[in-house]
């Protein structure tokens, strides 16, 4: 079987790595992000930062709600974390923005590891099919998987 995953995570997944050898562990969120959005730009990896995800509560609405770290090449949310250990919390976050937004795929990337790949999360949307993910100017305003 093959593994359900959109080519710019790969591409994500590199970047990362190469910014965790340059800075290593221990730095706060904010550091990693500015270093990673740098590393995307050089790689030419499109993106958006701190995204806003709008939210829809019966009749009230929120048109931001959450902030995704980054949206890349419009099909993957990426959250920047750098803690001891990553917790189910985190990985309900991005599950969240994916489910808000309609997206397919999440990568939760945990910086503060001695080795990057024990800090990666890849999260998919299963209610999201690859053929219906939307670009980033026409994220949904409204929560409708109710």
């Amino acid at each position: 079987m093959a593994l359900d995953r959109s080519p710019a995570v790969s591409r994500i997944i590199g970047a990362a790595i190469a910014v965790h050898r340059a800075l290593g562990p221990g730095l706060v969120e904010s550091a990693y992000e500015h270093a990673l959005a740098a590393e995307f730009t050089r790689r030419g990896i499109r993106f958006e930062r701190q995204v806003a995800i709008p939210m829809r509560y019966e009749d009230a609405h929120v048109e931001c709600a959450y902030r995704a770290d980054f949206v890349v090449e419009g099909v993957v949310i990426v959250e920047v974390k750098s803690l001891i250990r990553l917790l189910p919390v985190h990985s309900a976050q991005v599950l969240t923005y994916l489910r808000l937004t309609r997206l397919r795929y999440g990568l939760l990337i945990n910086f503060n590891v001695p080795r990057l790949t024990r800090g990666l999360r890849s999260l998919i949307n299963p209610k999201a099919g690859p053929s219906t993910l939307p670009t980033p100017s026409t994220l949904p305003t409204s929560d409708s998987s109710k």
